[in-house]
């Protein structure tokens, strides 16, 4: 009787490679999977649609005492970033509803009241969606679409060698409360394409280094950061005076995740007119160029006994 081998289980990066290559594209697909955002040529002059779909799971993204209010905020919050990420200006959603067995009316009301709110800030209409019941653990997915100026649509790839590298916020030590509460970058993101127009872009979902690895990857470059420049969240640096487990807070920035900034390259010769015209716009917005664009592949930081390279690569789904 012969034994059927099983071959190593790929990883979340390397299954998604697998299945899309299976998946049939056509001439209207701008932008494909690997990217934040689909993007399509729907035929509209001079505007592209974007289309997005996201899940948030009970035990992954929160927990069952989680204000259920704060679920439906981080469900739509989630595709909203990405959207941002592509400058681009949400319009319509519908979501899949995944129910436990014993789930309650209240709850689920209360976390589309979630949902809801932060739809009319920024002008979504959820026009439709599906119920299942998933036995033991909530889910709720979202799937958007938007649309974007194709003169103002930023891709992940297009950074080049001596652009600065860009974030706006803070890093690390999202758990305390960030991840669930955070407001996407829309605004923003929209104005830094009409006025400054970054090479690429990539919003920060799993951790600092993984995302701008990805950003790198699409285009074959690397890059160089500083230390002492990355914006450290108040939260991480006191989990790691707190606890001897917790992440030290550099690490934190690079790698916790569920941060859902805006990481970009520009131009340095853009750069003090950047920050002057952007604490004007968005006075509450931190803003910092953290580091380079290089041309050798890779990720490195300069720390005061020199030039590290990042090992880590931030969240993962799975292995």
């Amino acid at each position: 009787m012969s034994e059927t081998k099983r071959t190593k289980r790929p990883n979340e990066f390397e299954l998604i490679s697998r299945l899309s290559a299976r998946l049939p594209t056509g001439d209207s697909v701008v932008a494909g999977s690997g990217d934040d955002c689909a993007v399509i040529d729907a035929g509209v002059p001079g505007q592209w649609q974007l289309h997005k779909t996201d899940a948030v799971v009970e035990g992954v993204h929160f927990t069952f005492d989680t204000d259920p209010r704060q679920i439906g905020h981080k469900a739509l919050a989630r595709v909203l970033s990405d959207i941002a990420a592509m400058a681009g200006t949400p319009r319509w959603a519908t979501i899949t509803l995944g129910l436990r067995e014993d789930f309650n009316v209240e709850h689920i009301e209360l976390i589309y009241d979630g949902i809801a709110i932060l739809a009319k800030q920024h002008g979504v209409s959820i026009v439709g969606g599906e119920t299942v019941i998933n036995r033991d653990r909530l889910f709720i997915g979202v799937s958007l679409v938007g649309e974007v100026s194709q003169d103002n649509c930023i891709l992940r790839r297009g950074a080049a060698v001596g652009d600065g590298v860009w974030v706006t916020g803070e890093l690390g030590g999202s758990i305390a409360g960030h991840h669930l509460a955070f407001m996407p970058r829309l605004h923003e993101a929209r104005w830094l394409a009409e006025h400054f127009r970054p090479s690429a872009m990539i919003d920060i979902s799993d951790g600092m280094a993984g995302d701008l690895g990805h950003l790198l990857d699409a285009t074959g470059v690397g890059a160089e950061l500083l230390d002492s420049a990355l914006p450290i969240r108040r939260e991480a640096r006191l989990h790691a005076r707190e606890s001897e487990a917790a992440k030290p807070p550099l690490l934190a920035a690079l790698s916790d995740g569920e941060d859902y900034e805006l990481c970009f390259t520009l131009g340095q010769g853009q750069a003090v007119a950047l920050l002057d015209r952007f604490k004007q716009q968005f006075p509450d917005t931190p803003l910092r160029c953290i580091g380079k664009i290089v041309a050798q592949p890779g990720l490195k930081i300069r720390q005061k006994n020199g030039l590290i390279e990042i090992a880590t690569r931030g969240y993962v789904h799975f292995q």
